[in-house]
């Protein structure tokens, strides 16, 4: 069958379930649960994120934990991934790891990717002019320098200033527990990442909106007496939902990346708060590879499956939002 037959048939099937009284939506949800690969992803971030939402209560030990008589064993029925030089359960130190990432990428996302780069995309599509220049213009100079470099400055600049200030504030307020929990740390990576990570969706929802705004059904809504707050909310972003989504799901991923680097070189998450990023890093040594390299396997299988779903889950998402290019 040729390709334009093919995408004919597609969108005439489409349009034949629409008329049956399904929902956009509902269609989207059909075309991805029938993506086996795509659910099996959907599965193990789910899994992932769920266990470090709620892993006080999943993990069964603290991650502070220590027993210095049982120093560097291999898996055993109490401790299944063995433990690290100080005597802390792996298992435990992965899923609040886990945890750790799941913070401050749900928090970078939404912060720069979403509210950022979402309101200033479409800010800049669709008032065009003066506006778009300079908001283009900034992003632009975001973009002539290489991310993480930016990210990594930014974390090694500001991150002893802001923990002087937190302690500063912990004192004078007697509101103690927010070094010590790692709030400040996460503050300063997902912050890094917002404030660098918002030119992509800004540029993605700018080109959509200069496509629609020119539509009738936006020409109809001005006529009609439309605010243009109400024109962007309610006519323009949700027609440029589909490409949010599969942005959204990649730069989950690229977030939780982001942060295992900075970990990894030791301006991230501080000790004692684990990170799968400063995990890597301690157990990466040559002398532990030779001796213990079990311990190793638990945070990079973790990493790389995670990754790796997120990919697949990227490209489901985008084939079930544009059935014409199945």
């Amino acid at each position: 069958m040729a390709r334009g037959d093919l995408a004919l048939q597609t969108g005439r099937s489409q349009e034949e379930e629409l008329r049956h009284g399904q929902s956009p939506w509902a269609l989207t949800g059909k075309r991805l649960v029938r993506k086996r690969a795509s659910m099996l992803a959907l599965i193990i971030i789910a899994t992932f994120y769920l266990m470090g939402i709620f892993a006080p209560w999943v993990a069964p030990y603290s991650y502070r934990a220590q027993n210095l008589d049982r120093t560097l064993e291999g898996p055993s029925a109490e401790h299944w991934l063995g433990t690290d030089r100080l005597g802390r359960d792996m298992l435990s130190r992965i899923i609040w790891g886990a945890r750790t990432s799941v913070i401050v990428s749900v928090a970078a996302v939404l912060s720069g990717t979403i509210f950022l780069g979402v309101f200033l995309g479409a800010l800049a599509g669709y008032a065009g002019r003066w506006v778009d220049a300079v908001i283009m213009r900034v992003g632009e100079i975001f973009l002539a320098f290489p991310g993480l470099l930016l990210i990594i400055l930014f974390a090694a600049t500001l991150r002893p200033r802001f923990v002087e200030a937190v302690k500063a504030l912990e004192q004078s307020t007697g509101f103690t527990g927010l070094i010590e929990s790692g709030a400040a740390d996460y503050f300063v990576v997902f912050t890094g990442l917002a404030v660098f990570g918002w030119v992509g969706m800004a540029r993605l929802v700018r080109g959509q909106l200069l496509a629609l705004k020119e539509q009738e059904f936006v020409q109809a809504a001005i006529a009609a007496g439309a605010t243009h707050t109400r024109i962007i909310l309610a006519h323009l972003l949700p027609n440029t939902i589909s490409p949010i989504l599969v942005v959204v799901s990649m730069g989950l991923g690229g977030a939780i990346g982001s942060e295992l680097v900075l970990s990894w070189l030791g301006i991230g998450v501080q000790p004692p708060t684990p990170s799968l990023g400063a995990m890597i890093f301690e157990l990466g040594g040559q002398s532990s590879l030779q001796r213990h390299p079990h311990l190793l396997l638990g945070p990079i299988s973790v990493v790389a499956l995670v990754f790796f779903a997120f990919n697949l889950l990227g490209d489901g998402l985008n084939d079930a939002l544009n059935p014409r290019t199945q």
